[in-house]
């Protein structure tokens, strides 16, 4: 059972005491990341999650490490575009110890002037190692593409020259915007004692604030205009990415995308999978997802290959699109891919950390969390129509936007998958 409440100073927390356990999961979430940040603050908010770890006043770097490795603990954080969570998951004799340490990372960083110019270079290499992954960095290229000058086409990172930049005022300011009681979550998943739990909560998190309310704003997301884009690598395949619109955080739609995208290109039986890489051996890889944030949607389909393939690979996509609109899905895959969707979510309940994940990202963003057994209801209610309302949702409007990463330049190619659409 769940267990909510709001602290005295606005803090939103939301608990779920899994007795069975020895460990618990604590995570604190903020509305923080790439979507808020303005032309010259992309990038900041997973600064500031890097410089969390560089010192407070009560402990350096290496102390909140030590501190962590010595109970046997972990402690990390991560950023996305519409929100930071800084977690750690510790025996439950220590939860005490990781509720000191993660509050006093959020409330008395000190931002060091020489640590945050070391962190510049971590960063900067950060940023590297992914533009030298082509399957990331075609996938962020898409987001450009397909979101266009909304936030949400803002890569989390930053680019080199934008973290470059960055000064301690600027980074200050940011922080003290968004990191404020009332854009706030505390999830704790696992097992705890609720009243102590609670006076812990009071005693890390109850005083030390001097920031103002934070007033951050999202717009929804307009319909850029269809665009394609090449990235040279000197790689030797080429590594695609089409977008589809998608749907919002919080729809009811999403239960039936996720059936979709199951039947679809969501697994290794997905059709996707099966006919162009089983059936043809064409990829290595090739798989549909769906991205869902508060002011947009996108439907990807990604495949890498060899140059000589895309066409065909190309091909074979749109062409699958096309025989799933006009023929629809069998009740057979329909039946499966439901039954798949409700044991990839119980399996994800499996562990403190995902529940404490799934409770963090849920009230934070849309304010409630809905009981694993209601999310099973919903699911077991779907039927073989709305997936097909949604297929012709996703589908219907064609291809809105192509990216591409690889040596050969088949930004033609692209265009005119973009011009036919489907």
């Amino acid at each position: 059972m769940f267990t909510s409440y709001t602290t005295g100073n606005g803090i939103k927390v939301v608990l779920e005491k899994l007795p069975h356990l020895r460990s618990a999961s604590v995570g604190i979430w903020f509305r923080a990341g790439s979507v808020y940040e303005g032309p010259n603050e992309n990038g900041i908010s997973h600064f500031i999650e890097h410089m969390l770890f560089k010192g407070t006043t009560k402990r350096s770097a290496k102390d909140i490490a030590e501190e962590i490795d010595a109970v046997g603990g972990q402690l990390n954080a991560f950023t996305a575009k519409e929100y930071t969570c800084f977690y750690c998951k510790v025996m439950d004799e220590h939860i005490k110890l990781g509720m000191d340490l993660l509050s006093d990372m959020v409330l008395n960083s000190v931002f060091d002037e020489r640590e945050l110019e070391k962190e510049k270079g971590v960063i900067t290499e950060e940023i590297y190692m992914y533009e030298d992954s082509p399957e990331d960095l075609v996938h962020d290229l898409l987001a450009m593409k397909f979101f266009g000058d909304h936030p949400l086409a803002n890569n989390i990172l930053g680019t080199p020259s934008q973290i470059e930049q960055f000064n301690r005022d600027q980074v200050l300011d940011f922080y003290n915007r968004y990191y404020t009681p009332d854009n706030m979550v505390i999830s704790v998943a696992g097992n705890f004692d609720e009243d102590s739990l609670s006076d812990m909560i009071e005693m890390y998190f109850g005083g030390g604030w001097s920031r103002q309310a934070c007033t951050a704003v999202l717009h929804k997301a307009d319909k850029a205009e269809s665009a394609a884009c090449f990235r040279k690598k000197e790689i030797e395949q080429i590594h695609i990415c089409l977008a589809f619109p998608g749907i919002e955080l919080g729809k009811e739609d999403i239960y039936p995308l996720l059936v979709l995208n199951n039947i679809f290109g969501g697994g290794m039986s997905s059709r996707l999978f099966q006919k162009i890489r089983e059936d043809r051996g064409l990829t290595y890889s090739v798989y549909s997802y769906p991205s869902s944030y508060l002011s947009g949607g996108m439907f990807t389909i990604y495949a890498g290959m060899n140059p000589n393939q895309s066409i065909e690979v190309l091909k074979l996509i749109l062409d699958e699109i096309g025989l799933l609109r006009k023929e629809g899905i069998t009740q057979k895959e329909f039946a499966m891919a439901r039954e798949q969707l409700k044991g990839n979510y119980i399996l994800g309940l499996e562990s403190a950390s995902s529940r404490m994940t799934a409770m963090g990202k849920n009230k934070l963003l849309l304010d409630r969390v809905l009981p694993p057994d209601e999310i099973i209801s919903k699911i077991n209610k779907l039927t073989y129509d709305d997936v097909m309302s949604i297929t012709d949702t996703i589908f219907g409007s064609g291809l809105h936007a192509a990216t591409a990463v690889g040596n050969d330049d088949i930004t033609s190619l692209l265009v005119d998958a973009l011009r036919e659409g489907i």
